[in-house]
């Protein structure tokens, strides 16, 4: 048995402490102590509310592989990991598939590889959905959530010239942005990308600020709004011939292969200070309740992460 935070309707915020059996990894997945977990609005403000009673939701979490694959695949016995999964991560043991997880640096602190997980890993992969970047304006919305503050440095380290949008002006972006907007109807000048984070009305601006060739990478929808399109921004601009040939795509990682790649080199970056996880709360897992609290209400901007040993 093992201690999880599961869905229970008539619990403070729908999600109770309990005892649980331990998962029982298949042969292509690893089983893993978890010394620590990160967790993010999405998964509270939308995942509890669909999840069946009872179950262990959380999608990150980083500890110590407890027992390896049996297929003879992924990391051994005692190796320090980062992991992402769709469920099972707000519990003492996870079972994930080896494609999910990361191998860490020896004695990294857990609590930072935590921070890593989905939002660096999904900031990762949206920047590389916008192609070659060096040289070039790329717009973030949600700059200073947990996928934003990744999605700025990482854009800049490519060789971007980063546009953070921030609508609050008493809050930093996080290093590495270069201009800050508090909306994207702000910019003076188009952009050759954006990550979106935010969606709505940020998502239907940022794609008309696109420049000809242009990728919108729809990543959050944090705003919970539907995005209204002037259906006259889908034509060509008589005054920039071409704009016609913007585009959206979509970004959902548990649909993505080969994130523990992924993982490996993110824990390597952060570990070595080139990049900052954005860690904005950190305290026991007893105190989940507070930390959720905290993220539902938008007073943290960045990571939450809850040691667990």
């Amino acid at each position: 048995m093992m201690r999880a935070l599961v869905v229970a309707r008539d619990a403070p915020g729908s999600l109770q402490w309990t005892e649980v059996p331990r998962p029982v990894p298949a042969p292509d997945e690893v089983l893993v102590r978890a010394d620590a977990v990160a967790v993010n609005h999405g998964e509270l403000a939308f995942g509890v509310g669909y999840a069946p009673e009872g179950a262990v939701l959380g999608y990150d979490a980083a500890g110590v592989v407890e027992t390896p694959a049996a297929d003879g695949t992924g990391p051994a016995a005692g190796t320090p990991v980062l992991t992402v999964g769709s469920v099972g991560g707000w519990a003492e043991y996870r079972a994930v598939p080896v494609d999910s997880v990361g191998v860490a640096p020896d004695a990294a602190d857990p609590g930072v590889l935590a921070a890593v997980c989905t939002a660096g890993a999904t900031a990762l992969r949206a920047v590389r959905k916008l192609g070659s970047v060096v040289g070039r304006r790329v717009l973030v919305t949600g700059a200073t959530g947990g996928v934003g503050r990744f999605a700025v440095q990482l854009a800049r380290r490519a060789g971007a010239h980063v546009i953070a949008v921030v609508p609050d002006p008493s809050v930093a972006p996080g290093p590495a942005a270069d201009e800050v907007v508090r909306a994207p109807g702000e910019l003076d000048a188009p952009v050759a990308g954006v990550i979106d984070l935010v969606g709505g009305g940020f998502l239907a601006t940022s794609f008309a600020k696109l420049t000809s060739g242009g990728i919108l990478v729809s990543v959050g929808h944090a705003a919970g709004a539907v995005a209204d399109f002037d259906y006259l921004a889908m034509f060509a601009d008589p005054a920039a011939l071409g704009r016609h040939d913007r585009s959206i795509v979509t970004l959902y990682l548990p649909a993505e292969t080969g994130i523990g790649a992924d993982l490996t080199w993110l824990a390597a970056e952060v570990v070595a200070e080139r990049l900052d996880p954005g860690i904005a709360w950190r305290g026991d897992w007893q105190h989940f309740h507070h930390a959720a609290d905290l993220l539902l209400n938008r007073k943290l901007h960045g990571r939450a992460v809850l040691t667990m040993r």
